[in-house]
């Protein structure tokens, strides 16, 4: 962050989609494609900033055996709750509710991204229409699943995922944790989880821990406080971001980080947040709702400690145009933390921020907008960011980088870019939704947009822990 900002701020149905979202390809995209490869023969890969990430070496067999005992089934939906209904737009208090906040299904354009069935406007129904082409190949247009250990609930978005049981390390403290993201290719296709390779480079900001023989983490380090209450009070109208106070709801020690190094495994790096700590599964059994939110995780929406579940909020937002859902669990400032219901993570704070693509790097952008359009809330379908977001209690509808099936570089680590519209282009009406990568950096060179408060555009010095769920297009 800018050093005078950083200072300002101390931190710190179940529906198959598939079917949904049905698509075919008209012949008209074969001049697409072709003027795409006229494209790529005359633009320089460089241009495009989109190498592929370096990877170290897969594990070894032996290791690979280790691994494969945190192979859990496929989780199941849970029952429809209505914890995960969000009373924002409805209270005044959204900012200080506990809780996940509103879900991804808002009551507008600007709080709601699933694209409209491919039958909308058609003479015919959509039992017409083929499958989706990313059912042949997941690159192409149409919905895709990217973490494949449970089910998404499309109707009310969340997704049902494996819980662990794991200890700290010493102790008979109990530490109930997810995992999402993993270093390593072989592992990731074997446990439905998403492959990151920069998340091997995240080691410095990882706790570290080995896995027993029932495939949990034994964690070495690492704790967090699920009691306090969050709170945020917001700057004032058409301003809110940023907020004259804020506290985050959950708190974690030094130690904790969300990424942990296997140190009896091959030193692979998975992403496993913390949802519970230091309880037993009769304090944390809600598996229809109406959470304990000073025992659990903001972001859970139902948690099934016996069947060893957990269903989680997912969160809106783009990479480069495509609509898509994801999760949002750990910051590595408490102002990050209050806004996206997070568990602040101080030993996050390690990470290696504003190198984006280069060697090593082990973060990916999202570009977060401080003041995009907020008027008229949920149906203004240019809603955009973080005013918006404390002035409706919906998500800032933010613009991720990579994710996989388009990019090669994704990360669960994502380095803050927070930008700021111009006094011009808003005077000038220029002032929307960005959806893409590029686009927004172009604005940036263009002089649309600055860095918060004027100051010169990039890392904002914090990053959040995102791991992505599902493309939704």
């Amino acid at each position: 962050m800018v050093p005078a900002l950083r200072r300002s701020f101390p931190i710190g149905k179940d529906l198959n989609v598939t079917a949904m979202r049905s698509r075919i390809i008209s012949s008209t995209k074969v001049f697409i494609v072709a003027g795409a490869t006229m494209m790529s023969s005359l633009i320089p890969a460089a241009a495009f900033g989109q190498a592929q990430v370096v990877s170290k070496p897969p594990v070894s067999p032996e290791a690979m055996a280790i691994h494969r005992l945190a192979k859990r089934p496929v989780a199941k939906s849970a029952v429809r709750t209505d914890a995960a209904a969000s009373v924002a737009g409805s209270s005044s208090n959204f900012n200080s509710e506990q809780g996940p906040g509103p879900g991804p299904r808002g009551p507008g354009p600007g709080c709601d991204l699933f694209p409209a069935p491919a039958s909308t406007g058609a003479a015919v129904g959509l039992s017409y229409f083929g499958p989706s082409p990313s059912t042949v190949n997941p690159s192409l247009v149409g919905p895709v699943q990217l973490l494949n250990t449970g089910k998404v609930d499309a109707v009310n978005g969340t997704i049902t995922i494996p819980l662990y049981k794991g200890t700290l390390k010493g102790t008979k403290k109990t530490i109930w944790y997810i995992l999402t993201d993993v270093s390593d290719q072989g592992i990731a296709n074997e446990l439905g989880l998403n492959f990151s390779a920069k998340l091997g480079f995240a080691e410095n900001a990882a706790r570290t821990g080995t896995l027993d023989g029932n495939g949990n983490i034994v964690f070495d380090k690492g704790t967090v406080d699920f009691s306090p209450q969050r709170n945020i009070v917001p700057g004032p109208a058409g301003q809110e971001f940023p907020p004259k106070s804020f506290a985050p709801g959950e708190i974690g020690d030094k130690n904790y980080s969300p990424y942990v190094t296997i140190t009896n495994a091959g030193n692979v790096v998975y992403n496993a947040p913390m949802v519970a700590f230091n309880v037993d599964a009769s304090q944390i059994n809600f598996p229809d709702g109406h959470v304990d939110y000073s025992k659990v995780h903001d972001q859970v929406v139902a948690i099934d400690p016996y069947n060893m579940t957990v269903t989680l909020n997912l969160i809106n937002g783009f990479s480069f145009g495509r609509p898509v859902w994801y999760l949002s669990m750990d910051a590595s400032i408490p102002l990050a933390a209050a806004i996206e219901h997070n568990t602040y993570a101080p030993l996050m704070d390690k990470l290696l921020l504003g190198h984006d693509d280069s060697f090593s790097s082990p973060i990916e952008r999202i570009f977060i907008a401080t003041n995009g359009a907020e008027d008229g809330s949920c149906n203004n379908p240019l809603r955009q960011g973080l005013s918006a977001d404390l002035a409706d209690g919906y998500r800032p509808n933010n613009t991720l980088g990579g994710i996989p099936t388009i990019a090669l570089d994704y990360s669960p680590a994502w380095d803050a870019n927070l930008y700021e519209w111009t006094e011009d282009a808003i005077n000038r009406g220029y002032r929307g939704q960005l959806r893409e990568e590029f686009q927004i950096l172009t604005f940036v060179q263009d002089g649309l947009l600055t860095g918060p408060g004027g100051k010169p555009f990039g890392s904002a010095g914090f990053s959040i822990n995102c791991p992505i769920v599902q493309r939704l297009d």
